[in-house]
């Protein structure tokens, strides 16, 4: 089991001054929660060229590199597989993202959202011989990939590039851990095979794993009052021996208090715990109808800018708690932009989405519901 894992700063879900324009981060809030996380002694930050339509990655030039010495952080980044049109736009995306950081060099460079269809994107634009070049010319210290798709699929890409490769980037929580979609478990083993370093995305599935309903905490608290759900799934997350960083997105403060805490220091999950968060899975599973880790990829590719993240959350919680107010926001949103029945199943959507949801249809039994 691991014991020495790094607690990384996800810098996707940060909080916003305006809920509908995503650039519109909130400066202040990230800068203090920057600063609280590096006097806590964590120093692991975790970016992307999609995150915030840059603004998180320029709040990480303003707030951390140009206050800090380099040498006390680390910052990852990703290169966008989905805007590769040629082998060109490799050092195009890598040079703009170095400039928007401020930096001369990523700690940790990855190839953003590999799956089946943007391996093909990879493969065809050379990203992985650009990363490794990287690599060898000091531009990024280690390289590797953020993935988001089946087992068989990882195992082929590691044994073709795992000599080259650093890190794999895998959405791992105990609701994943058996899925027959993300297949968290059997990605992780095929990480270990090939002794590669694991770091995990979406611990808590996007708040999933924190709003659910009273009668399911209530046995997380009958089983260990002390621990609280983000506890759960944070340790359960990086318990897992290969497992180096666990990451969070948080969007205030007390979120960052509340996570750094879990670290300090770390204490993986015995097994009479695994055993038992697995089997509270399976009973969750039952109540979540969508399985949206409200990542909102989707919202970048949606002609008719149908908030698609939000649909599913409303849609999720009432399939849990049942509540006529959800009905409400789910007129008011729908009343300023695009309701779930104005897709036109483009499945422009489809390919980028990280849990491989059949986002038009589901939309459609969204629109059935609340329409």
């Amino acid at each position: 089991m691991a014991e020495d894992v790094m607690f990384g700063f996800g810098a996707m879900r940060l909080d916003l001054l305006d809920k509908n324009d995503e650039g519109s981060v909130d400066n202040k809030n990230y800068q203090e929660m920057i600063d609280y996380y590096m006097k806590q002694g964590f120093n692991y930050f975790d970016t992307s060229y999609a995150y915030h339509m840059g603004s998180s990655e320029e709040g990480l030039k303003e707030f951390l590199v140009k206050k800090y010495p380099r040498d006390s952080f680390t910052i990852v980044d990703k290169m966008p597989t989905w805007l590769l049109q040629s082998e060109e736009d490799n050092e195009k995306y890598s040079n703009e993202m170095l400039e928007r950081l401020g930096v001369d060099y990523f700690d940790i460079f990855l190839i953003h959202n590999i799956n089946e269809a943007f391996l093909a994107i990879a493969e065809n634009c050379k990203t992985f011989e650009y990363i490794q070049k990287m690599k060898e010319e000091g531009t990024a210290k280690k390289i590797g990939i953020s993935y988001h798709d089946r087992a068989d699929l990882l195992e082929k890409i590691l044994e073709k590039y795992g000599d080259i490769l650093d890190v794999v980037q895998l959405q791992l929580n105990y609701l994943d851990w058996e899925s027959q979609l993300t297949e968290s478990r059997k990605c992780y083993e095929v990480c270990e095979k090939y002794d590669m370093d694991v770091v995990v995305m979406e611990p808590i599935k996007g708040g999933t794993l924190f709003n659910l309903p009273d009668n399911i905490k209530d046995e997380f608290k009958a089983f260990n009052p002390e621990m609280s759900m983000v506890e759960w799934a944070l340790r359960f997350a990086a318990t897992p021996k290969n497992v180096k960083v666990v990451l969070s997105g948080m969007n205030n403060l007390e979120q960052m208090k509340e996570n750094c805490e879990i670290f300090k220091p770390f204490e993986p999950l015995n097994d009479d715990e695994i055993e038992f968060v697995l089997s509270m899975a399976e009973k969750i599973k039952e109540l979540i109808a969508i399985p949206c880790s409200y990542c909102g990829y989707c919202l970048k590719e949606c002609p008719e800018g149908i908030p698609i993240p939000d649909y599913f959350e409303l849609y999720n919680s009432e399939k849990m708690y049942s509540l006529p107010s959800l009905y409400a926001i789910y007129g008011t949103t729908a009343a300023v932009k695009a309701p779930a029945s104005a897709c036109t199943y483009c499945e422009s959507c489809v390919e980028i989405c990280t849990q491989k949801l059949e986002i038009p249809d589901l939309l459609e039994d969204v629109a059935d519901l609340f329409e």
